[in-house]
């Protein structure tokens, strides 16, 4: 007898990565911040499948990936071709979950199936998501179709976004000004002006590697990393003394170490931005713990940092201040519209997490580099 993980409204939607039409490995938690619809429709050869997904394409209204995105689930393996299934942007993505990880843990499949059931053992559903990735409501397909309606008919009745709640959230963060003097400020800058920087990507896992990757669609940013023992040493101590305690005093966590010494520069002239992202989802990069933000400069537009799972704002430290936030959190950077934004970017953890990074030395390719523990210091 086929057992069933069974989701109701409050839980966190489970997180997974599938392969979509466009993406081999679609990240479904940095889809955040916006409604999401779920519609195990299995596949396209249905009748009932259809029916569901013309009543989708007929709601543009909706699915603007503003309001909503909608993406349909398929375990079908016939409709790996693009004249069954065609995603539409914006507001329409398919997830081809040939391997069932999908369904499993939303609970069409037998937990445990490894192949494809029979079609009575397979519970066809809507999934609705919150911005913040929890479940919302769960509506099964019923023999008359009724459920579309019911569907579309619960989406109208939503309100924006950015009041799911009944309020506006606020991010969980640290907005904390006068980290940096002017003066630090200035002189970072100029350290990068004199080098220039280089192109910088974001990690990936690949093939059981974390390996570095660059795409300017989803990052355009350039780096100078710093090298003088001295100027690390002081900025060691304006984190120690300012934001540590913070930290501390918050989240009651005692950040021990600290990871990676740049200047960043997000330029108009580069279209410097970075889209919607997490700080801690790879091998390398699972020690994370808080990202601090600090601007070194203001005369620029853009190039503000916002957490798409708990609204629309945007913020912009001014120079010396620090936005200050969990890895855990979806995150994006604004492009920059006019002249460029200079950012110190350190990650902080503590001796736990250290030896996290440790052992993940074994998955870390060859242009990542491997990482040696160090005495215990904010030094990292």
């Amino acid at each position: 007898m086929a057992t069933y993980l069974n989701l109701l409204p409050g839980d966190v939607a489970p997180d997974f990565v599938q392969r979509s039409f466009q993406n081999p490995q679609f990240v479904f938690n940095s889809a955040a911040g916006r409604y999401l619809v779920l519609c195990f429709f299995c596949s396209a050869s249905d009748p009932h499948g259809q029916a569901a997904l013309q009543a989708m394409f007929e709601r543009k209204d909706l699915f603007d990936d503003t309001f909503a995105s909608f993406f349909g689930v398929t375990i079908d393996p016939t409709d790996d071709d693009p004249a069954q299934l065609t995603e539409q942007y914006p507001g329409y993505r398919f997830f081809l979950d040939l391997d069932l990880s999908v369904s499993r843990r939303y609970g069409v499949v037998d937990k445990d199936a490894t192949e494809l059931p029979p079609a009575p053992e397979i519970r066809r559903l809507w999934v609705v998501i919150d911005p913040t990735m929890r479940v919302m409501k769960l509506i099964t397909f019923k023999t008359d179709q009724s459920d579309i309606a019911e569907l579309t008919a619960y989406l109208d009745a939503l309100p924006p976004p950015v009041r799911f709640s009944g309020l506006e959230l606020q991010a969980p963060i640290i907005v904390l000004p006068n980290v940096f003097e002017a003066e630090l400020c200035d002189r970072l800058i100029s350290l990068y002006e004199a080098d220039g920087g280089i192109e910088t990507g974001f990690m990936r896992d690949e093939g059981g590697k974390t390996v570095a990757k660059i795409d300017r669609k989803h990052k355009s940013r350039r780096d100078f990393q710093i090298e003088d023992n001295a100027l690390i040493k002081e900025l060691q101590g304006r984190v120690n003394r300012r934001v540590v305690p913070e930290i501390a005093k918050i989240h009651q966590f005692h950040v021990t170490r600290m990871e990676r010494y740049i200047v960043s520069c997000y330029s108009a002239e580069d279209g410097g931005h970075f889209r919607p992202h997490r700080d801690n989802t790879t091998k390398g990069t699972a020690h994370r713990r808080f990202a601090v933000s600090i601007n070194l400069n203001a005369d620029f537009d853009g190039g503000e940092v916002s957490f798409p799972e708990y609204g629309t704002r945007s913020f912009k430290a001014p120079p010396g201040g620090a936005v200050i936030f969990s890895c855990s959190l979806l995150h994006a950077v604004s492009k920059v519209t006019r002249g460029r934004r200079y950012a110190f970017l350190p990650f902080l953890y503590d001796d736990a997490a250290a030896e996290i990074r440790e052992r993940n030395n074994k998955y870390l390719s060859e242009e990542v580099g491997n990482y040696r523990d160090t005495a215990p210091s904010p030094a990292g």
